[in-house]
């Protein structure tokens, strides 16, 4: 914009940043990819305070503090719903809410802070006892099952699990380009108390047949579109993630019956596995010979290229293969993003949750210093199979200022983090790049 004089008047360097972000790196960044000194006092200028390790920071690296979109200055809004907490709503056709990584800071995810994720439309509450709900097995068995939740209580031993459970496209606002669906950051992950049956139980019990070697699951919701021929969503996964022991048909949740926004009164919980696979308003499963062609499978759904393609680019997914276990993952609850603290603050004790889908994770860092060194973290144990763990520990900061904390996790096959989310997809899934969270202290 020209000045009074006519002299044109250089914009902000977060202003060039949000509208021109080729022009911001070139006059931020040298040739060798250090801040210009110019550019790292006008980004602590923006910033509202000194950046310690300003020289430190990877070359073309935009402050985590100045990284959001102009469109999402503002954030998400809130749900105000009976019975939750203020998740970030990112969807209201259906309806699809994040928590915030700060509200998983408990070590079992209570009901109130579960995420929320539909993909059709919200079933009325049945009328009646819960206990009359009927679920069939059918397809390649034996002996077909019609029983109710009452029947399954009183014929089939209750298992009782801490069992995770994230959506697939958790991560999903890390792809550049952006990819279709709901922009998920890290909250679409819980790690509750399920109870419940085997699913494995209910299969031995029909008799599955040699043949049988997938699964497709049907529920009650309906269809966005209202059409009763159409499945809101119906996925199905390979017969020998069925027999996981781990894998439930759960009734109760934290020793509760299951909340109706959350599935009940009966669900599929497929831990470590996409969430989309865990079956809400549970009224049937298929066993059969081939992979299941409901809604949610095949093409691009909830599949991931086996080799890289072109960021952008279109893809019909005949190449794709279908998402198992998740990838893994870690995040921080014990500091948000944008946390001010006092002047003089010179010690953070950090604490989060870490998951590696069907695996563990075997270590969790952090760094304060843009990942130029890192800090391994005090890791406990997950409470059984499929739970996530919680990782602790202290880092010291050498001055008031701005700072960010980076936090990255390795699983038990020595995957860590990546930088930055790699196998780019059309319909954004398995994203697990590292996070951050800025910090001002003293300011």
């Amino acid at each position: 914009m020209p000045s009074p004089t006519g002299a044109r008047q250089e914009r902000s360097l977060q202003e060039l940043y949000a509208d021109d972000p080729e022009r911001a790196d070139a006059l931020a960044w040298g040739r060798r990819g250090t801040l210009r000194g110019g550019a790292l006092a006008a980004m602590g200028a923006a910033l509202g305070a000194a950046i310690p390790f300003g020289p430190r920071m990877p070359g073309g690296l935009l402050p985590a503090a100045l990284a959001q979109t102009p469109d999402r200055a503002g954030g998400p809004p809130v749900l105000r719903m009976g019975g939750k907490a203020p998740l970030l709503i990112l969807g209201d056709r259906p309806l699809v809410a994040e928590t915030p990584e700060t509200l998983l800071n408990d070590e079992v995810t209570t009901a109130e802070r579960f995420f929320i994720r539909n993909n059709g439309q919200i079933p009325e509450v049945p009328a009646g006892d819960p206990k009359t709900w009927r679920l069939g097995i059918e397809g390649e068995v034996a002996t077909p099952l019609d029983l109710s939740l009452g029947e399954i209580e009183a014929r089939f031993p209750p298992v009782t699990r801490r069992l995770q459970m994230e959506c697939g496209g958790n991560g999903r606002a890390a792809f550049i380009p952006e990819t279709r669906g709901n922009q998920w950051g890290n909250g679409a992950i819980a790690c509750a108390e399920w109870t419940g049956v085997r699913l494995r139980d209910l299969i031995a019990a029909a008799g599955a047949s040699p043949d049988a070697r997938f699964t497709g699951h049907f529920g009650a919701d309906p269809h966005l579109s209202g059409d009763p021929a159409r499945q809101a969503i119906s996925r199905g996964m390979p017969i020998a993630k069925a027999m996981d022991e781990d894998t439930l048909v759960a009734l109760r949740l934290n020793g509760a019956p299951i909340p109706h926004i959350h599935g009940a009164p009966v669900r599929l919980i497929v831990p470590g596995w996409p969430g989309s696979l865990s079956q809400k308003w549970l009224t049937r499963i298929l066993l059969r010979r081939d992979p299941h062609d409901g809604q949610g499978m095949g093409g691009t759904s909830y599949r991931v290229p086996v080799e890289p393609i072109v960021p952008g680019s279109r893809n019909d997914g005949r190449d794709f293969t279908d998402m198992t276990s998740m990838p893994v993952r870690s995040v921080l609850t014990s500091h948000a993003h944008g946390t001010r603290l006092p002047a003089g603050t010179r010690a953070l004790d950090l604490r989060g949750k870490a998951w590696a889908g069907d695996l563990t994770v075997a270590a969790q860092h952090v760094s304060v210093d843009f990942g130029q060194s890192w800090r391994a973290m005090d890791l406990a144990g997950p409470a059984n199979r499929h739970a996530w763990q919680v990782w602790s520990g202290r880092v010291t900061l050498p001055s008031d200022g701005y700072f960010e904390i980076w936090y990255r996790a390795t699983d038990s096959g020595g995957r860590m983090q990546p930088h930055a989310a790699a196998n780019w997809n059309p319909q954004g899934y398995g994203a697990n790049p590292i996070s951050r969270v800025a910090l001002l202290v003293g300011a």
